[in-house]
């Protein structure tokens, strides 16, 4: 073989190679692109886990500090419940010491002016109570409210419309619209209404 095909058949053989190289690269280069390819996809699925993920935190964060603020407000509104409910009987207490003395008016001056300072005194008592916004439930004439009432018995009353409030047994308290203590109330019922055994 002579020096030239000696060379002719070494470019074949280095354009051959060259050509097998590319291939190699160029199948690489396909194979790092769909790496490539599949691992952006599957950064762009865990970042849109991610901020659905936030999403969600950000509203539960919020749903728990809307509920969390309406905790703090409640306990604000009803922290003197209890306290109130203690007074209530005071209250009470008054209220019976000036019927007591009604009609008694001729009894001396020493009833009138017990009677006079209980009045002040149920007033101021009142009046206390009211700035804390506790307010006292009389509902007479009212229709019957199973969640402000209770009733302690139906009787008949002509006068009446059926199912309301004939007479206040014990006034009911409400502190900020909310029911302390029920009143305890006689309802009226219907005049043709079938007759009750109270004892079963």
């Amino acid at each position: 073989m002579s020096t030239e095909e000696n060379r002719n058949e070494q470019l074949d053989e280095l354009n051959e190679a060259a050509k097998a190289a590319a291939e190699d690269a160029q199948s690489g280069e396909q194979v790092v692109e769909q790496e490539e390819v599949s691992e952006l996809d599957s950064l762009k699925e865990q970042l849109q886990d991610s901020q659905e993920q936030m999403l969600r935190l950000h509203a539960e964060m919020q749903n728990v500090r809307r509920r969390a603020e309406m905790d703090v407000e409640k306990a604000h509104k009803f922290a003197l419940e209890k306290f109130v409910k203690e007074l209530l009987p005071v209250a009470d207490s008054l209220e019976k010491a000036v019927e007591s003395t009604e009609g008694q008016e001729g009894a001396g001056e020493l009833v009138a002016s017990i009677r006079q300072g209980v009045e002040m005194t149920l007033s101021l008592f009142v009046s206390s109570l009211k700035k804390f916004n506790v307010e006292p439930l009389n509902p007479v004439g009212e229709p019957f409210d199973p969640q402000q009432h209770e009733a302690m018995s139906m009787v008949p009353a002509p006068n009446a419309e059926p199912n309301s409030v004939v007479a206040v047994i014990q006034k009911g308290y409400l502190l900020n619209g909310r029911v302390v203590r029920p009143a305890m109330v006689m309802v009226a019922k219907a005049q043709d209404a079938p007759k009750i055994d109270e004892q079963a």
